[in-house]
């Protein structure tokens, strides 16, 4: 049958290509290291497990509101100013089926075919997707290691034309797990917002960077008219759950509610009375014993790559995502990854997924695994790396 010209233009998110391979050499007896995909090993706190269980004997589970239990609404507000020193009202926090829907939903609401968005290059590719999809025009503007692969005010400016109604953003960022400064981060609203353009802020890492005392790194701190998206993946390990929300401007609550509605009705019931136990002294507490896990997982892999001489431009202050640039063993990204697989039985992903500008030359490396994981296939990566670069002797 015909299909549309938004779905034969949609390219393989390259990262759950890759995991298929790796799952199929596994299924056909293969030891594989999984360093491709973002998924925390941890699982759920132990409270949520304990109230979705409790739920589901319990509760009637009909649908919530499109907007969220007000109960979780609530307990979300009171997390961004516990964390992160922002007063946000509930009635403008809205929860969604992961973060991805709450993307959707920002999208949806703001752009109109032909506008021009401006994106990082590199970048995570679904937000590319969603923006394509409702007929955005997408700039990527290409980034290096001096901007650490972010936006900043001056490449906004240089890029920034007639067309340009509105920016995504992520801090810290998907491939690459560096952050955009505050002050930085405050100039590139402020650029945005005097142009009259939206701003789409993705925070879903934000509660794994390095903390830096006395320092509000949310865009909610200096920018309430900016859309910030979170989620319950990441910091609270809940991947599989299909939670997030995201925070939004007064006059458009009403906006996203009658699109929340029509496209999926409300986020999973259980999923969210069990989300109440996140903001638990408890469960923070998990949480945050996780996010130092995650920063030791950080430097051993960081090591790792050192001494397998593989150079990482940037090393990453959050997330859980390091940006290796392969270039030095003479294979493109794609050819790196490919063999990693089939030889080393190591699962990475090209950087084709993430942009063009420096594609072909790095790899993403998820230390989301745990640490034993991550130190076979360091071992495992540095022997093929090692194997690579050895010349014939005659």
């Amino acid at each position: 049958m015909p299909y549309s010209a938004r779905a034969r233009s949609v390219e393989p998110f390259l990262a759950m290509e890759f995991a298929k391979r790796a799952a199929a050499l596994e299924a056909g007896g293969r030891s594989i290291v999984r360093m491709n995909i973002g998924e925390p090993d941890f699982g759920a706190p132990p409270a949520v497990l304990r109230a979705a269980s409790e739920a589901a004997r319990e509760l009637r589970l009909t649908y919530t509101g499109a907007l969220g239990l007000p109960e979780l609404r609530e307990a979300i507000a009171a997390f961004h100013l516990r964390a992160h020193g922002v007063r946000v009202d509930a009635r403008r926090v809205v929860v969604t089926a992961g973060a991805s829907a709450a993307l959707l939903l920002a999208t949806a609401a703001l752009v109109d075919p032909g506008d021009e968005v401006l994106v990082a290059d590199p970048s995570y590719p679904c937000n590319r997707q969603l923006l394509s999809g409702f007929g955005a025009e997408v700039r990527l503007v290409p980034t290096d290691a001096s901007t650490r692969y972010q936006l900043d005010a001056r490449l906004l400016q240089a890029h920034w034309s007639g067309r340009s109604r509105g920016l995504m953003i992520a801090s810290p960022s998907n491939p690459t797990g560096t952050s955009v400064a505050p002050d930085e981060l405050q100039a590139i609203c402020a650029f945005a917002r005097e142009r009259g353009a939206w701003r789409v802020v993705d925070e879903i890492y934000l509660d794994l960077a390095d903390p830096v005392p006395g320092v509000a790194r949310s865009a909610l701190a200096f920018d309430d008219q900016a859309v910030v998206i979170q989620s319950f993946s990441k910091y609270f390990g809940m991947t599989g759950w299909r939670l997030g929300w995201c925070v939004v401007p007064e006059d458009m609550v009403d906006v996203v509610e009658r699109l929340a509605q029509n496209y999926y009705i409300c986020a999973s019931t259980l999923a969210q009375h069990a989300a109440l136990q996140c903001f638990s002294e408890e469960s923070i507490a998990v949480c945050e014993q996780r996010r130092a896990e995650f920063a030791a997982r950080r430097a051993l892999v960081l090591h790792g790559l050192h001494e397998a001489g593989l150079r990482v431009p940037v090393p990453p202050d959050g997330a859980f995502y390091v940006y290796v640039d392969v270039s030095s063993t003479g294979l493109d990204a794609m050819s790196f990854c490919e063999r990693a697989l089939d030889e080393a039985g190591v699962a990475l992903t090209p950087g084709h997924d993430f942009g063009v500008c420096s594609a072909r030359q790095h790899v993403r490396l998820s230390y989301a695994a745990s640490r034993a994981q991550l130190q076979q296939g360091l071992e495992r990566l540095g022997g093929f790396v090692h194997g690579l670069r050895q010349r014939p002797t005659i």
